[in-house]
């Protein structure tokens, strides 16, 4: 990504990223309220997240149109759609068939994310959703795990969710400084 790219893609990425930070802190609790077992709002609250993802990416893609990242980010459209697929299909079938979807998911929107974020380096930025990117894709193998364990649970998705949260935050902290300096 150019340097005259950075003054009109960093003010839209941050306030993108301050928005997922507040998204996913807020699905967090409610899913760590709600999802000892899959019900209604807790199965709802499972297909909502990948499909505010589909939504951040539009997002995203409409404000760095023409940059680099763009085919990153349908492959992430394509993905969360389906995972949202998935994952209406999975909460009737109980949670280890969730955790199966939402950790291959995380695998692969993770190599997504960290491909995206390795392409705006030069933005600054970036190392957040790198590292996000790469924790992802071991957490997802941990969730596919754990849904072959005896006794799995929904509560290791909210934490999951807060740290993503947690990078996007930092990420638009550190995008606020190099709006600034450009």
């Amino acid at each position: 990504m150019s340097t005259t790219e950075t003054p009109r893609i960093a003010p839209a990425l941050r306030q993108l990223y301050l928005v997922r930070f507040g998204f996913a802190v807020i699905w967090a609790a409610l899913l760590f309220a709600t999802g000892s077992d899959i019900g209604v709002v807790s199965g709802t609250l499972l297909i909502v997240y990948p499909l505010f993802d589909v939504a951040a990416a539009l997002f995203d893609l409409r404000t760095s149109r023409g940059t680099r990242p763009a085919a990153g980010l349908y492959v992430n459209i394509g993905l969360s759609l389906l995972t949202a697929i998935g994952l209406a299909v999975a909460v009737g079938s109980g949670i280890p068939d969730v955790l199966r979807v939402w950790g291959v998911w995380a695998i692969t929107a993770g190599l997504v994310q960290l491909v995206v974020a390795l392409g705006r380096r030069g933005m600054g930025g970036q190392l957040p959703m790198i590292l996000s990117g790469g924790i992802s894709v071991l957490a997802g193998a941990g969730f596919a795990t754990q849904a072959s364990a005896g006794d799995p649970s929904l509560t290791n998705l909210a934490g999951y969710a807060t740290l993503g949260g947690i990078f996007f935050l930092v990420s638009a902290l550190r995008l606020g400084r190099t709006a600034k300096e450009a």
